[in-house]
């Protein structure tokens, strides 16, 4: 008895020195198996581990079973009848006769006879990895209680085994994520077009976690948020999806500007529904792109590969540390391509300063120049026609002097240069009412202190523009320019009585919103645009005073 209880301790203590030094956790667990199956004189053995979502078993390793027989018993264990009780249960089980037990149920085809039977929970620190167990004990004996308590020792060696090799695989897996965020760090500093840095993040964040779908949305002036980018299935399809602000997942996100993950989007009353079936959606991820605190889009991964669907926190750490930097490069993109933009602009009001000038000195002088000429030629004719011919031609000269003033106006207004934002505007708004007989009223409240220059000429611009679709769309008679200060900052509303549109179903290229809105970005204002059918379109401009 004394031998017996010796080779049981040793092959025990085999098993803890397997488990520490054993690189491969199959070769310690198969050692396990079969030291379980010697010392208990069991004629099968078995351990199976469940995976980390405790949704089915990652590994199972067997003794006693030869490989003709695995293959005719066909897919392993699902966790039904005697081994679904000792998983849910996760208490030690011994039964003397299988057959006589109405658990027992759920064997399939070619599975080999089965009488008496123990099994343990795998365990460690009270988590349960898995579980161990044996049949038809040698003679037809029943396990015993110290059959039990060594397959309990051995089974505690294997837990420790299993969470070993788990945190070692999490530990090699998160280097390679670290070398792999390195990389697209790297990657990301390097390219500044937004369009193909945003396919480079939805990209190689598709390939970081393993996700089905992963898109960026960023939100929109109306707010809702455009899905800009998507790598993975059906990328085609999904690009350019607006997602309703009321009804969307992102747009919440967005507010709250923090991560959430979704292990079931059915159960999420905040996720739009219809969005998600025509995505084919199960499970979800939302990473806010952060930005000096300030969202400026929100990265969405859909349906991790794998039979399990779910995300895990492993995955969301990922995106999140993903996400800082891809942030930081998307607002470096936009930065860079803003500031070219700005430079793009000061060039043209600098061209169009000196246009206007040359038009304004030399060609309209020429052309002042000339008409006195005609003017002497006239009253020195004697002929009756030479005068009429004359006269025509001083008559077209006239016409095309006031054009070449008017195109001076439109390209650089000298009092904008000379006097200011409101000479400006009342220039602007006394030409356009003569030129077209719409009543223009400005009313403004600056005092006399003078604006940034690029804020007076972002403005002047705006309202500009805003004018010119009045005569293109609105149909209006009169139209009503404010400029007011608020705090640091200064208002402009631009209002007309025309017919009006639909903000949501109008494009901004064919109203210039767009080229608005880009100019207005450069200053670090804002602009919204109000309008319905039938009543009329409000413009309101908000931009830095100094």
């Amino acid at each position: 008895m004394a031998e017996t209880d010796e080779a049981r301790l040793r092959a025990v203590l085999d098993a803890a020195i397997a488990v520490s030094s054993e690189l491969s956790l199959d070769a310690v667990l198969q050692r396990i198996v079969e030291a379980a199956a010697s010392l208990t004189g069991a004629q099968y053995a078995a351990l199976g581990v469940i995976n980390p979502s405790r949704q089915a078993l990652e590994r199972f390793v067997v003794t006693g079973i030869d490989d003709a027989t695995r293959n005719a018993i066909g897919d392993l264990p699902s966790g039904r009848g005697i081994l679904g009780v000792l998983i849910r249960d996760a208490t030690p089980l011994r039964i003397d006769d299988l057959s006589a037990d109405l658990r027992a149920v759920g064997f399939p085809p070619n599975h080999p006879p089965m009488r008496t039977f123990l099994g343990v929970p795998v365990l460690l620190r009270g988590v349960a990895y898995g579980n161990l167990y044996l049949t038809e004990k040698a003679g037809g004996s029943p396990f015993s209680e110290e059959d039990q308590e060594i397959v309990q020792l051995l089974a505690g060696q294997a837990a420790v085994g299993i969470e070993n090799a788990r945190l070692y695989e999490s530990a090699t897996r998160w280097l390679e994520q670290l070398q792999s965020l390195t990389d697209v760090g790297n990657a990301l500093s390097a390219e500044i077009e937004l369009p193909k840095l945003l396919e480079l993040v939805v990209t190689r964040l598709r390939e970081l976690i393993d996700a089905r779908i992963v898109f960026i949305a960023r939100p929109q002036p109306d707010g809702a948020a455009l899905v800009e980018t998507v790598a993975g299935a059906a990328a085609g399809e999904f690009a350019g999806l607006r997602l309703d602000p009321m009804r969307s997942k992102t747009a919440r996100v967005l507010e709250r500007r923090r991560s959430e993950r979704v292990d079931s989007l059915l159960e999420d009353p905040e996720v739009d529904q219809g969005t998600a079936r025509r995505m084919g959606a199960r499970t979800g991820m939302w990473v806010p792109l952060i930005v000096r605190d300030r969202a400026i889009g929100v990265v969405v991964a859909q349906d991790k590969e794998g039979p399990d669907a779910r995300f895990t926190d492993e995955d969301l750490r990922i995106a999140e540390t993903f996400a800082e930097r891809a942030a930081l490069a998307i607002d470096l993109s936009e930065r860079v391509a803003r500031d070219a933009l700005r430079r793009v602009v000061a060039g043209q009001e600098l061209e169009r300063q000196r246009l206007a000038r040359e038009l304004h000195d030399e060609t309209g002088q020429a052309l002042t120049s000339i008409l006195l000429g005609l003017k002497a030629i006239e009253e020195a004719a004697n002929s009756q026609d030479v005068r009429q011919s004359v006269r025509e031609l001083r008559e077209l000269v006239v016409g095309t002097l006031q054009d070449v003033r008017r195109l001076a106006v439109e390209l650089r207004p000298k009092a904008l240069d000379d006097f200011g934002l409101v000479a400006g505007l009342q220039r602007l708004a006394e030409t356009f009412a003569e030129q077209t007989g719409i009543s223009v009223h400005v009313e403004t409240a600056l005092g006399d202190a003078r604006l940034a220059g690029d804020s007076e000429t972002a403005i002047y611009r705006i309202v500009q523009e805003a004018l010119t679709n009045v005569i293109k769309h609105a149909q209006a008679t009169t139209v009503s320019i404010v400029l007011t200060r608020k705090g640091d900052r200064v208002v402009a509303v631009i209002e007309d009585d025309g017919r009006g549109f639909d903000a949501g179903d109008t494009s901004d290229e064919r109203l210039g919103l767009l080229g608005m809105r880009e100019r207005i970005a450069l200053v670090d204002g804002r602009l919204s645009v109000e309008s319905r059918p039938g009543e009329g379109t409000t413009i309101a401009v908000e931009v830095p005073s100094r």
